[in-house]
């Protein structure tokens, strides 16, 4: 604990250069010095004010879901990690290297919809809209902290295990801005929920936010699915009380997850690496040998959705191997009557969008 307190006070000059930097900056878009850029195309943004783990891309694909059979929804990511630069349009068969990995992952689940990346979303979205004439809205992925672009709905997330209300600047903490910029949101969600929540913990949370008039503070949770195999979504299996199961991941935040796999099987063993890190061989052996020496006769190695898509890269080691590698499915679900509230006030922002 004492070395814990030692090392905030040892990088908190950091974090106040860090948040200087970051307030300097938004106060240029606050004085319009700096312009944000509105579309008459509907811009709905998903994002956080922290680094990673809040659960940005599967709000992002509760929206799609939500939309895509009503609007032409197209969504537009940075890309994280990708080796190109510039504007791409993302294909199904695109290389997560050259697209990214959440990307390549929308492109891959709802090959209807349109994918861009660009680091700039300002740029971004009209050559998105020159591809896809017919776009409808375009949802933006981790795009809080890019005010180049006025959306027309900002949605924020903050995880419930640690909302930036309780959080500190980078490198002290994980916030990449001022818990003030809050303020910017239109919805506020408390991300990675357990199953319930009693009315009082609700209102305590909503006190910490203390939501402007304008803003509403809603609750969501993770639903998993029975996994399936790597190859072929078709095979599934459940999940069993005496599996050992080795969960391979590179995601920002994996205790949620953890805590539920635990919650199933016998025992889980952890392999984890950096957001978005993309496996090597070395790592893919490492997987291999540790598969073979658990002594469990039931036994299956698990990731995630987007980890999969990099895991891909190695098809001919998973086969050779015959290793059993199973990808865990989870989509959004909102709190008590939060997901009627949360579909009506994005139809009602359709709805009355001034073009």
């Amino acid at each position: 604990m004492i070395q814990f307190w030692l090392t905030r006070i040892l990088l908190s000059p950091f974090s106040l250069l860090y948040g200087l930097g970051s307030a300097l900056l938004n106060s240029l878009y606050d004085a319009k010095l700096l312009k944000s850029i509105s579309f008459s195309v509907p811009v709905i943004s998903v994002g956080n004010l922290s680094i990673g783990g809040s659960g940005k891309t599967p709000h992002i694909e509760y929206l799609i879901e939500l939309l895509r059979a009503y609007i032409n929804v197209s969504v537009l990511s940075r890309g994280y990690k990708r080796k190109s630069k510039g504007f791409r349009i993302v294909n199904p068969s695109d290389e997560v290297r050259v697209a990214g990995d959440e990307p390549v992952q929308f492109k891959r689940k709802y090959k209807d919809i349109a994918v861009g990346v660009s680091e700039s979303r300002d740029t971004g979205i009209p050559e998105l809209i020159k591809h896809y004439p017919h776009t409808q809205c375009v949802l933006l992925d981790d795009a809080f902290q890019h005010r180049s672009v006025s959306p027309g709905l900002n949605i924020l997330l903050t995880e419930y295990d640690l909302p930036y209300t309780e959080d500190y600047l980078l490198p002290v903490g994980r916030l990449r801005e001022n818990r003030a910029g809050a303020e910017r949101a239109d919805v506020i969600i408390l991300s990675k929920c357990p199953d319930t929540v009693s009315s009082e913990k609700r209102e305590e949370l909503k006190n910490d936010i203390a939501p402007l008039n304008h803003q509403v503070v809603l609750f969501s949770k993770y639903k998993y699915f029975d996994p399936y195999y790597i190859f072929n979504a078709q095979t599934r299996m459940t999940l069993q009380e005496d599996a050992d199961v080795i969960l391979l991941c590179a995601i920002a935040s994996s205790e949620y997850l953890e805590s539920y796999i635990a919650s199933q099987v016998n025992e889980v063993i952890t392999y984890k690496f950096e957001d978005h890190h993309y496996f090597t061989d070395r790592d893919l052996s490492t997987l291999h040998r540790s598969f073979e020496n658990r002594q469990a006769k039931n036994k299956i190695i698990l990731t995630t959705e987007k980890d999969a898509v990099r895991l891909l890269e190695h098809r001919e080691f998973i086969l050779k191997h015959k290793l059993p590698v199973f990808v865990l499915p989870i989509k959004v679900e909102f709190l008590d009557h939060d997901g009627a509230l949360f579909d009506d006030m994005v139809k009602d922002y359709l709805l009355n969008v001034k073009v």
